[in-house]
């Protein structure tokens, strides 16, 4: 963790709280993760290979526990696993300019934030199952090269995707943008390895963190936590990460 600007064991108790506050929301955390990190000082090329794999890491244990409450629906999911699957390999394979990186971060987590404080219910389209099926493949790909790029896994966006084009229920949306988010970090991640391999040994303290707290939050989210609260919560977190995010970006060009 050379050039950090943060112990490390701080940046560890950050991820924790950030790893429970998304997984009991049934997300990964990814955007999180990447913007903390990109403040903090990691290198842009280390950024998505540890962001996926904290995603992998949280993901796990949500989208198992989502699994075991049968929410989990494979044929809701498969058309957006079929386009991104390969898109998060390329946009993992890619090496951008580094202001580039985080411009599209910056991007990701204004988007994912306004998603969030959106006010009202979110409309239902009417689609026939043809154009449900080309919305998805169509999403799949947008969502899974952004993945592969920034190292976030493209869940906080899924999810209402899914309820505006009326594909499932709350929880099915939830259940599946925890497998979506699985799938394309692994996507991502294996292409990261190929292309630009970082040791991920020094982050290990990340790793155990994120697996205590995404444990803990699953549990919490599935049980005890009203998920309007918690949306909540996230989305300061977002926030702050974005304007965090925007001053870096404003020091390339002073």
């Amino acid at each position: 963790m050379d050039g950090l600007l943060i112990s490390p064991l701080i940046l560890a108790v950050l991820f924790f709280f950030v790893a429970f506050f998304y997984a009991s929301v049934g997300l990964g955390g990814g955007s999180s993760y990447t913007a903390l990190l990109a403040i903090f000082g990691a290198g842009a090329q280390t950024i998505p290979l540890i962001s996926l794999t904290l995603n992998l890491v949280v993901t796990s244990v949500g989208g198992l526990i989502f699994f075991r409450h049968k929410h989990t629906r494979i044929r809701l999911i498969a058309p957006f696993l079929i386009s991104s699957v390969p898109m998060a390999y390329v946009g993992g394979a890619l090496h951008l300019p580094k202001e580039w990186f985080y411009w599209i971060l910056l991007v990701s987590l204004v988007l994912a934030a306004s998603r969030i404080y959106l006010p009202g219910k979110r409309p239902v389209l009417s689609l026939g199952p043809g154009a449900k099926v080309f919305a998805a493949l169509v999403a799949g790909a947008i969502l899974g090269l952004v993945a592969g790029i920034v190292g976030i896994g493209g869940g906080v966006y899924l999810v209402p995707l899914i309820i505006i084009l009326g594909l499932g229920t709350a929880k099915e949306a939830a259940a599946c943008g925890a497998v979506f988010v699985w799938v394309n970090s692994l996507s991502g991640l294996i292409a990261r390895i190929q292309y630009h391999p970082v040791s991920i040994r020094p982050y290990l303290i990340l790793i155990a963190a994120v697996l205590v707290g995404g444990s803990m939050g699953s549990f919490m989210g599935a049980s005890r936590f009203p998920q309007k609260r918690m949306q909540r919560i996230l989305g300061s977190i977002l926030v702050i990460a974005a304007l965090s995010l925007a001053v870096k970006i404003s020091g390339f060009y002073v």
